[in-house]
């Protein structure tokens, strides 16, 4: 069963909008992921944003191996999301493609080149080891 026939029988069995919600951005995450396996993205990286920002829910962050790769990886999220029913997402950076961010709602996909994603740490910032709470002025 695909993403798509997936989220279809969520939501003819009655799923209420927060379990439809849920379900979309699970179907988009997956989407996403299978893409930049499929398109030979490198250093993969999901990080789960609850709780952090009401931004999105996951933010995904990849690499390509040039500009052209960057490119072709983001062509082919748009495309697949396109062909899936999940809309138009928000995208930037597709003219240089050193960076492109497709904002899907609740999932954000980034795609670098490797020089310019060590340079933004996006990891270091969104991931895992972030303090949480205030920093309280002293």
């Amino acid at each position: 069963m695909t993403e798509t026939e997936t989220l279809s029988a969520h939501l003819s069995q009655g799923a209420t909008g927060s379990d439809t919600q849920v379900a979309a951005s699970g179907a988009l995450k997956a989407l996403a992921l299978g893409c930049l396996d499929e398109m030979k993205a490198e250093e993969t990286v999901e990080i789960d944003l609850v709780g952090k920002t009401s931004l999105a829910d996951t933010m995904i962050i990849a690499s390509g191996r040039s500009q052209r790769h960057v490119g072709s990886i983001a062509d082919k999220i748009i495309q697949e999301m396109k062909n899936r029913g999940f809309g138009n997402a928000r995208v930037e950076g597709l003219p240089a493609c050193d960076w492109v961010l497709i904002d899907a709602g609740d999932v954000l996909v980034h795609i670098f080149r490797p020089e310019v994603r060590g340079f933004y740490n996006l990891e270091k910032i969104w991931g895992s080891d972030r303090p949480s709470g205030h920093l309280l002025a002293g």
